[in-house]
């Protein structure tokens, strides 16, 4: 099968809004371990007077997890998708958080930043071109600045490829094909066989600048599935807790 990619894609997404956040509740896990990868981004003083965004926000989950972590910082969240933005921006959110209808490669060349952080969930297996949406991060990032990447990504075991594969040929495929979204929940599961595996992806933001990479796995079934990448934009002396 083929990748959705781009206008596509945003479609499929605009399409599933409406179910997605119920689908996703059937995930153990899941908004725990956003705000895991959020907290693992260790902003200080609990964000007060720092600049965060939450590169691909999808329908806020992402948004509510660095709020939870970071509740002074200012966050600008955005998405390609008008559909899902509807749905974040349906719920309550405190004034120092907004949200714009912009695509990943669009951020740095609309006037927005510099950032103290970055907060990316499920969002680099799915742009066309994942270096030059990191080289984008890298200029929206201040010197030192903070990334955090959340993504699907295979440790490389045949075991967590085929625990993978059987979840969605078993439930999200299945459960996307009830309600009619059979086309996107079969491209989450090609996007994660055809990605990086977590070390590439760690290759991958060094190659593109970024320092100090580290990467965490999460906790629970998605174990070797799911990880935290965390990464400087510059050099820095800080000692990291992935925790």
């Amino acid at each position: 099968m083929s990748l959705l990619r781009d206008h596509d894609l945003a479609r499929a997404f605009d399409h599933a809004s409406h179910t997605y956040d119920r689908l996703t509740s059937l995930n153990p896990g899941y908004r725990t371990d956003l705000l895991r990868s959020a907290r693992r981004l260790r902003l200080p003083g609990e964000g007060a007077g720092l600049r965060v965004l939450d590169l691909g926000c999808g329908t806020g989950a992402s948004t509510l997890a660095l709020l939870r972590a970071a509740p002074r910082a200012r966050i600008t969240a955005v998405d390609a998708s008008a559909g899902m933005l509807r749905r974040a921006l349906a719920k309550p959110w405190p004034a120092r958080v907004r949200f714009l209808h912009l695509t990943a490669e669009e951020v740095a060349t609309a006037g927005e930043g510099p950032f103290d952080a970055v907060f990316a969930a499920y969002l680099f297996r799915n742009v066309t071109d994942p270096d030059a949406v990191l080289g984008s991060v890298r200029t929206l990032l201040r010197p030192g600045g903070r990334l955090a990447v959340h993504e699907y990504s295979l440790s490389g075991s045949p075991t967590h490829r085929a625990l993978w594969s059987a979840v969605c040929h078993g439930l999200l495929i299945p459960a996307g094909t009830l309600t009619g979204d059979r086309a996107l929940y079969r491209h989450l599961w090609h996007s994660v066989t055809a990605f990086d595996t977590a070390p590439a992806f760690a290759g991958r933001l060094g190659r593109a600048g970024f320092t100090g990479v580290r990467v965490a796995p999460v906790a629970g079934w998605q174990t070797g599935i799911v990880h935290t990448f965390l990464a400087r934009n510059g050099s820095t002396t800080e000692t990291e807790d992935t925790r």
